[in-house]
């Protein structure tokens, strides 16, 4: 089998589209975590925000333009980047409805961003959620990102 790498226009149109269903259905895993477990959808969602402001972003509870919309705004750029790599890679065997191959590869898109987030880049980096979400609400998150990544693109043309 070759590999089917996926570029161009069509590449780009559709890994946008791949990028905003990714980020609404990341940006409300992390919202239900934080509900769930804290009674606070948007704590975790500001705590993002400490890769632009520092640790004062963990202390920030409630919505606000500052915090939870730098939150926000850096969910939508981070998991654009993972839409953006899942649609090169996997995008052609989307457009073909291979569910298969599609559901690997947004796995494995989202362990290696789980590897970078946790393991390669510096703490100032890092998603930030995890300082007030569980270890199991992180493995949802990412699970969530995989899933969304492998179906984000399976309607074009099936």
């Amino acid at each position: 089998m070759s590999w089917k790498l996926k570029l161009g226009r069509s590449a780009a149109e559709d890994s946008a589209r791949k990028a905003t269903i990714t980020a609404l259905a990341t940006t409300a895993a992390i919202a239900l975590c934080g509900h769930l477990e804290n009674g606070d959808a948007i704590q975790p969602i500001n705590d993002v925000s400490h890769i632009t402001f520092g640790d004062e972003a963990f202390a920030q509870q409630g919505a606000s333009l500052k915090y939870t919309g730098s939150g926000l705004l850096l969910t939508k750029s981070f998991t654009a980047s993972w839409a953006v790599l899942h649609e090169m890679l996997f995008g052609a065997y989307q457009d073909e409805g291979n569910v298969p191959v599609s559901l690997a590869g947004g796995a494995a898109v989202a362990a290696c961003a789980y590897v970078l987030d946790f393991h390669l880049v510096p703490k100032r980096l890092t998603p930030g959620f995890e300082a007030h979400l569980s270890k199991r609400s992180l493995l949802a998150i990412y699970v969530v990102l995989a899933l969304a990544l492998g179906f984000g693109g399976l309607r074009r043309k099936v």
